[in-house]
């Protein structure tokens, strides 16, 4: 039987797009294979013609990973509807997409690549892998308030409640948390259930990638070290694609 694989990975492993991403543009009719329209589960063999609109896409062979340092106002999206979209904005040569979200008032790390299964692994909750933040808030930090959001929170809005997580004060109104999920504008829901206000949330590390002096705006291509480290760290996660309720 001739090697095939799931359109959603084909246009994930291009550089298209994510493979849930890639599965809300087929259910919209954007994605064809050898001239018909393609549906979820449809499978790419060699040979095939698989087209996105206009563009006939193939596989990428290169490994892209780019550091970015997302400024406030971009959208972590490679939907082309939205203007400001953070593809557009670095205009890098090849296809590439976000590796998971940072809220458009939200700024600093942003992993963008062209690998689908590395977005997987490095994003699915259940991996446990760590993304921190340094986060300002509109009044004194406390100690309370920081063993609050330490012990996990539950917010009303998703109905769910936050995993355990680090929390540290590093200013009087200005916090450092390391989360091992990501639920939809979590910090920020967090913060709220306590009666804060985040003034400015920004994203240091993902992982053993680190945001460093890299200036807003500007991105980089991982380094070697960087690369091989977590090649070890996600070397027995899971790719498997879970769809939470509250994305």
């Amino acid at each position: 039987m001739e090697e095939s694989v799931r359109i959603n990975k084909y246009l994930s492993e291009a550089g298209v797009c994510s493979r849930r991403e890639a599965d809300r543009r087929i259910e919209k009719g954007y994605v064809t294979i050898n001239g018909k329209a393609a549906v979820m589960g449809d499978r790419v063999f060699p040979g095939d013609v698989v087209m996105y609109g206009q563009n006939v896409i193939a596989k990428e062979d290169e490994v892209i990973l780019l550091a970015v340092n997302k400024p406030e106002g971009i959208v972590c999206t490679s939907e082309k509807r939205e203007k400001d979209n953070i593809v557009d904005y670095i205009r890098y040569p090849k296809r590439i997409y976000p590796i998971g979200r940072l809220d458009k008032k939200s700024h600093g790390l942003l992993l963008m690549t062209n690998q689908g299964e590395l977005v997987n692994k490095i994003m699915r909750s259940g991996n446990y892998h760590e993304k921190e933040y340094i986060v300002k808030v509109d009044r004194e930090v406390t100690e309370k308030f920081l063993k609050d959001m330490a012990d996990g929170v539950y917010l009303k809005d998703l109905e769910a409640t936050t995993r355990q997580c680090q929390v540290e004060k590093v200013g009087k109104r200005t916090f450092r948390i390391i989360l091992t999920q990501g639920m939809n504008r979590q910090i920020r829901r967090m913060c709220e259930t306590f009666g804060y206000h985040v003034v400015d949330l920004k994203r240091v590390r993902i992982m053993n990638i680190k945001l460093g002096d890299l200036k807003v705006g500007e991105y980089r291509k991982v380094t070697q070290e960087e690369w091989q480290e977590l090649q070890r760290q996600i070397k027995d996660s899971s790719s498997e694609m879970v769809y939470p309720k509250w994305q």
